[in-house]
């Protein structure tokens, strides 16, 4: 069973930048009709001109969101449903980071990072699957990190909504098998896209080498493609899926020694300079850390 991107209408989070831009644009010719969210209205606008110049016969509707707020996401559905507008693949690509020791995280950021990582993908698919069960077609590609099965000292609030993520996607999909709806989840570590300058990361963590990144064209193909295949799970990045099968087999105790040295460095003001792997390394710390939701 394949999810219906080809002549079916996606809604896309985080459409405005990184993996989510990418994926909107590999679409462009293949869907009917694709819907980008995102909290910049002005970037949308960008990406829905760029994408009407690729393909003029492209329908494109832009929904200007901020995730971090529930009535805006009501609204959006509202909105959707009033224009007749009948979604068949879900993309939550939408994701918001943070880098510092719990205790001096403001509670605010925590509430909004748990609003945008868990409240907004639970609540969009909750309104939408329903339909897509009824239809018998339908796909949700959720986009989450490798934080989901990691240590990573300074981010302990973005790898536990990650980690919810993970666990969320793989039940829902085992609920699904059989409704004609493809459920994935897409866990990249090292991805070349916008940083949130606000996240604190750029003055504490070196960026990883080359051969560990890979671009958001290269992460948006990958999921695409497994997501086509029905795979319930995808490590974009042939470095990452490597580093990945040896992060499953490393004893907790071991994890837990090299998140220790990350976190000594961290008390002290120190740079995390040293990768153990992706999860534990850069890929973690500056994966999925982004404003654009």
């Amino acid at each position: 069973m394949r999810p219906p991107i080809d002549s079916g209408t996606v809604l896309i989070t985080g459409a405005s930048s990184g993996v989510g831009r990418e994926i909107a644009r590999q679409l462009a010719f293949r869907a009917r009709t694709l819907v980008l969210v995102a909290r910049s209205e002005e970037r949308l606008e960008t990406l829905r001109d760029e994408l009407h110049a690729r393909n003029p016969t492209l329908g494109v509707v832009v929904e200007q969101c901020d995730l971090a707020q529930p009535e805006d996401v009501d609204a959006l559905l509202d909105s959707l449903r009033r224009n007749l507008v009948h979604v068949d693949v879900l993309v939550n690509s939408a994701g918001l980071g943070d880098y510092s020791l719990y205790e001096r995280e403001s509670w605010s950021r925590i509430h909004q990072m748990m609003r945008v990582n868990v409240t907004a993908p639970l609540l969009l698919t909750h309104r939408l699957v329903r339909h897509m069960v009824a239809r018998k077609r339908g796909g949700i590609l959720n986009v989450g990190a490798a934080g989901g099965n990691s240590f990573a000292p300074g981010m302990a609030v973005y790898c536990a909504s990650r980690r919810f993520l993970d666990g969320f996607t793989e039940s829902l999909r085992l609920e699904l098998l059989g409704t004609g709806v493809v459920v994935t989840q897409v866990s990249p570590a090292a991805v070349d896209t916008r940083v949130d300058e606000q996240s604190g990361a750029e003055d504490q963590v070196a960026p990883p080498p080359a051969w560990m990144r890979i671009s958001a064209a290269r992460c948006a193909s990958e999921a695409i493609a497994a997501f086509e295949r029905g795979v319930p799970r995808v490590h974009p990045g042939l470095t990452h899926r490597w580093m990945t099968r040896l992060n499953s087999i490393l004893p907790r105790r071991a994890k837990r020694a090299a998140g220790l040295v990350a976190a000594r460095r961290l008390r002290q003001g120190e740079p995390v300079l040293e990768p153990v792997h992706p999860h534990l390394g850069w890929g973690l710390l500056l994966a999925g850390v982004s404003e654009e939701r």
